[in-house]
């Protein structure tokens, strides 16, 4: 490779969702591009229009734009560069790299059966010949590809890869009806944005040949070629709906960050010693591609909880309030005035042990409550007379506390119990159900901080009413 500012890009095609290993294989290209100063460029690769939809289109951008990876140019969408792609071929026929094969579908039918009894691949009878056709029989363009020799790859991933060229046949570029081939536009998109490598999945690896000799017809640099493995399944089989979420746009509604994702997609391939949790900066600077392991990786949806978390840790609350906020709305949750307050208190006691969003969300969900709660049978059940006599007393020690914090309340919580003669497990259950109606809530100190003083004592006087 000359010595051309590097280029990457990522080239889905809009016909669905975008997968979690096209998010990957993003990830790696804007990672490489960043670490050595270079631009990262995206490409719609819509030419089949039937299946190509402006919904796919946006859930591309909407994807790269949560996990972070924007690309440094306006998108290029293949589509639009039929005529460029029409008027390379028209140079390569100028070249004698091309040439007009005008078989018949019956004629093609009979050579590949023969090329398949023989062994071989196709070879068209029209590469060395250009006459005694008539002007209005349709043709398509082929590749006048090389028919001795080896065509190598030089894989940053795989390693050297090479490719007979008896084996590799004079692919078509422009069907009968003008329009491009996908090897051809392909070509021709990288080569006029400037890409310099093409990082991209293996299973455009048997691809890489004939897209070299395209390259070559046109006498243009070949780029540096890294296929990445696929990702796996947690049992080692290919990624499916049974293994869970495969769209971008699901971890992101099963309440992962994307700055955890990009540390976790990270990982899934390629490392830094034993690193494990580390930013963008630190993996821009580390990333190279020749480091990517060849062999496929595999989703481990704890691994990735845990990063997650991590990150749920690192997050600002204001930030974890609007989303969390985002999807209590989700869930048709009542919110009121006042809420974000009780939010913000909460949110720092409770987070520590949300792997998702979705977790953190459901943790807050007792200091939302509106009163009287209802009380499930169990803590009902936990309200006998004993323990009503108790809590009561302990009400009455909190009237009297002044420092509403985690830990003057959790001293004044032991100290409640040494001279009840009594361990905390006495006291604990029936109090925590009172304080969160049967919710998932934090400890009893941090229980009675996100709910603050007023709100505390008049839940534990609401579960001791004679209603109650």
């Amino acid at each position: 490779m000359s010595d051309r500012p590097v280029v990457t890009r990522i080239a889905p095609s809009p016909t669905g969702y975008m997968h979690i290993g096209t998010a990957r294989t993003a990830l790696f290209n804007w990672l490489y591009a960043k670490h050595v100063g270079g631009k990262f460029l995206l490409r719609i690769e819509d030419t089949d229009r039937e299946r190509s939809t402006e919904p796919a289109v946006q859930a591309i951008f909407d994807g790269l734009s949560w996990l972070g990876l924007i690309p440094d140019e306006e998108p290029v969408f293949q589509f639009s560069r039929a005529d460029r792609h029409r008027q390379v071929v028209q140079e390569m026929l100028a070249r004698g790299s091309a040439y007009r094969c005008y078989m018949t579908p019956d004629e093609l039918a009979h050579e590949r059966e023969t090329a398949r009894a023989e062994g071989r691949v196709i070879r068209s009878p029209w590469r060395d010949r250009d006459g005694n056709y008539d002007a209005a029989q349709p043709y398509v363009i082929r590749l006048k590809a090389a028919t001795e020799g080896e065509t190598l790859i030089a894989d940053q991933v795989k390693g050297d890869v090479t490719f007979q060229n008896k084996d590799l046949d004079d692919l078509i570029l422009l069907r009968t009806d003008g329009s491009p081939t996908y090897n051809l536009a392909v070509v021709v998109d990288d080569h006029d944005m400037g890409v310099t490598h093409v990082i991209r999945g293996d299973d455009h690896l048997n691809n890489a040949g004939r897209q070299t000799q395209i390259y070559e017809g046109m006498g243009w640099e070949v780029p540096v070629w890294a296929h990445l493995p696929m990702i796996n399944g947690p049992d080692g089989k290919k990624l499916s709906k049974r293994h869970g979420a495969q769209a971008v746009s699901e971890f992101d509604d099963m309440g992962y960050l994307p700055e955890a994702m990009r540390n976790y997609l990270a990982k899934l391939g390629w490392g830094h010693g034993d690193a494990e949790i580390f930013g963008d900066d630190q993996a821009q600077a580390w990333f190279d591609i020749k480091d990517v392991v060849g062999a496929p990786a595999r989703l481990d949806w704890a691994k990735l909880a845990h990063v997650n978390n991590h990150y749920i840790r690192e997050a600002g609350i204001d930030r974890l309030v609007g989303l969390v906020t985002r999807i209590l709305k989700s869930r048709d949750w009542p919110l009121h005035d006042g809420d974000d307050a009780i939010l913000q208190r909460t949110i720092p006691l409770v987070r520590d042990g949300a792997k998702t969003t979705l977790e953190l969300a459901d943790n807050v969900v007792f200091a939302l409550k509106r009163r009287p709660l209802e009380l499930p049978e169990k803590a009902l059940a936990q309200l006998t007379e004993e323990t009503r006599g108790r809590l009561a007393r302990l009400a009455a020690v909190y009237a009297d506390v002044a420092d509403w914090s985690v830990p003057n309340l959790e001293d004044v919580n032991r100290k409640f119990a040494e001279s009840e003669g009594v361990g905390l497990g006495k006291i604990g259950p029936a109090l925590r159900a009172v304080l969160s109606g049967g919710s998932p809530a934090p400890d009893l100190a941090g229980a009675l901080v996100s709910l603050g003083k007023p709100e505390s004592l008049a839940r534990i006087d609401d579960a001791l009413s004679p209603a109650a």
